[in-house]
């Protein structure tokens, strides 16, 4: 690895140099399972054909033009997110962290629009939002934060699938918004009870608030459904998107709906990348696909599938806290620090990846096919059961 590389990530010893749907092969020609997708974003598996020959038409028409003019692509896949997510507008970014700061620039200034000259947003303990200064500081863990003080003031911390907890602060009248995961991934893939984002949308309603929903990793069709919202049949005030949108092409998206749509006007916001035509024809041909495969009803049904699979092999290993998961987005929680699975895995040729220091994260591709499936339970498990059981 080069030395001229920035030390900010911890690199396992591989170097891999083509994928083909939910495969990928290194630099030595050894084949891997990627049940992690490139941390949820290559959802419909590596080299997708109708992905990579949009791609390759597109860039050899038009690649950017900047935000200064129209872009017909663009306006093409607003349409469609807006069609699947009941949203009324649409920003395009290059990511999640700037999809989260669009959203916390309007919650900013719906308050100032209120009047309301400190305006407070509502975040959770062991949640993730980004790494930019805003969104890390509207981070729930300590880690994150570490060395980065003074954080961006204007967050209230609550616990995670705590209503009551959100229901204390009504009287609180600087709060101008709720920002929260649908479900926490890096947090341990943590599933709230049934009917809570129901009862943030009524809470929100109740005062006024905003309810942003950030979806960089549930989004598009992770969970069985287009959005994770869509299990409660509701719909946000804003929604923030990334990852899969592209499939590997970097873009991100903030979608606002009702008042929220109206509060940033032009001079307020912008980016030179965003939305350019290469990246919005990614995001077109990623839509297109999931529609005419119906990936994501099949999600949902494997999905359970593949959790019941593991609860059954692993049901024997007491060590084994907890086995969660919604589509596939899984969690395997164990009762102690597990992070060397995932350089013992890479041997097995399996990557995957291990969140808050104990849960196992899988997030296969929705291509992945059934013997592929039986090869990831059957790996895995014989892996937690070795280190398990030394």
């Amino acid at each position: 690895m080069s030395t001229q590389l920035m030390n900010t990530y911890a690199r396992l010893p591989v170097t891999f140099e083509k994928g083909r749907g939910a495969t990928l092969q290194d630099t030595d020609g050894k084949t891997y399972l990627d049940a992690l997708s490139g941390i949820a974003v290559c959802s419909l598996g590596h080299a997708h054909p109708a992905i990579s020959d949009a791609i390759c038409l597109q860039s050899k028409k038009l690649m950017h033009t900047s935000n200064l003019y129209q872009i017909e692509n663009q306006s093409q896949l607003a349409d469609k997110l807006c069609a699947l997510s009941k949203m009324e507008r649409t920003f395009f970014c290059n990511s999640g962290a700037e999809a989260n700061e669009t959203a916390l620039k309007i919650a900013k200034k719906y308050g100032h629009q209120q009047d309301i000259s400190h305006p407070v947003i509502i975040v959770m303990d062991n949640s993730f939002h980004g790494r930019t200064m805003a969104t890390l500081s509207a981070t729930g863990n300590p880690k994150v934060h570490d060395g980065f003080s003074p954080l961006v003031e204007g967050f209230i911390r609550v616990p995670f699938d705590d209503i009551n907890a959100v229901q204390a602060l009504s009287d609180n009248p600087n709060i101008v918004a709720i920002l929260v995961e649908p479900i926490q991934g890096e947090g341990g893939v943590h599933i709230p009870q049934k009917g809570y984002l129901k009862a943030l949308r009524e809470i929100c309603t109740q005062n006024n608030w905003l309810l942003m929903l950030d979806e960089i990793q549930t989004g598009m069709g992770r969970t069985g459904e287009w959005f994770a919202y869509q299990h409660e049949a509701i719909v946000p005030d804003v929604l923030t998107l990334a990852k899969a949108l592209g499939n590997g092409m970097p873009i991100g998206a903030c979608l606002t709906k009702g008042v929220a749509s109206d509060v940033l006007v032009p001079g307020n916001h912008g980016t030179t990348f965003g939305g350019n035509p290469l990246a919005c024809a990614a995001g077109l041909a990623v839509i297109n696909v999931l529609e005419a495969n119906q990936y994501i009803p099949s999600v949902a049904t494997k999905g359970k599938e593949l959790l019941n699979q593991f609860k059954q092999s692993l049901s024997l290993q007491k060590q084994v806290i907890d086995i969660r998961g919604i589509g596939y987005m899984i969690g395997i929680q164990l009762d102690r620090p597990c992070g060397e699975l995932v350089a013992l895995a890479l041997e097995q040729g399996l990557l995957i990846n291990v969140t808050r220091g104990e849960t196992i994260r899988l997030l296969p591709t929705f291509v992945m096919s059934s013997e592929q499936t039986e090869e990831l339970v059957t790996k895995l498990t014989q892996l937690i059961q070795n280190f398990l059981n030394p």
